[in-house]
């Protein structure tokens, strides 16, 4: 039986002919290629006289500046060690806390949950960044920069989480007592907070289908 493997995400559907979509990123029938056991590689291989060919001259390589040495180590690091898997746990075990907090300081007048939370959200707006360009180099690198259903799925996510962050961040900054005074304003607030952590869940659900693939345990 013929092995296809998926030039997006490495999934590897066992058939005669490849699968219409990958199960694990959505990519096209056409991102697949055949695998090629390594016994039947070599033997036409072994068997094949080596042509002689005369050796090509080297190329005299470009001197690369400071800042692509650097991103390009950078690079080498984030994907060596994993670090968007790393980083992206702040979002995805902060924010729900922060909106528990949120909703207790409305519903009890609590302002020490409402500072509390304000600092968790606070705290996750730094990391943001890092979230974000961890993810961009992940994308762009492991997956080929693919835009199929899943990646805009995860990439409309991170958007929407990081906007609803940033007002709530500005609207708590305009009116600090948003929460601890009953008004219309303040169920808006909490609305945007769900959404938040909804587009945080469903970021991390995307990328959770990503490493998992299509597994059931």
């Amino acid at each position: 039986m013929k092995k296809w493997e998926c030039t997006v995400c490495g999934y590897i559907h066992e058939g005669d002919e490849p699968p219409d979509e990958c199960p694990v990123c959505a990519a096209d029938k056409s991102m697949f290629v055949e695998v090629v056991e390594q016994a039947a590689a070599a033997e036409p291989a072994a068997t094949a006289e080596p042509a002689a060919s005369p050796a090509a001259p080297a190329q005299p390589a470009g001197k690369q500046g400071l800042p692509a040495t650097l991103l390009a180590f950078a690079t080498t690091q984030i994907l060596r060690h994993h670090l968007h898997p790393i980083m992206v746990h702040t979002p995805n075990g902060i924010v729900p806390m922060a909106v528990i907090f949120l909703f207790i300081a409305a519903l009890f007048t609590a302002p020490l949950f409402d500072i509390a939370a304000l600092y968790s959200l606070v705290f996750v707006l730094v990391a943001m960044p890092a979230v974000l360009a961890t993810g961009y180099i992940v994308w762009q690198e492991r997956y080929r920069g693919a835009l199929t259903s899943i990646f805009k799925l995860k990439i409309g996510a991170s958007i929407v989480a990081t906007v609803s962050l940033v007002i709530l961040l500005i609207w708590r900054a305009l009116q600090p007592a948003v929460l601890t005074t009953p008004s219309t304003g303040r169920w808006f607030f909490l609305i945007l907070a769900v959404i938040m952590v909804g587009a945080v869940g469903l970021a991390g659900h995307m990328g959770g289908k990503l490493v998992f693939g299509n597994r059931k345990y």
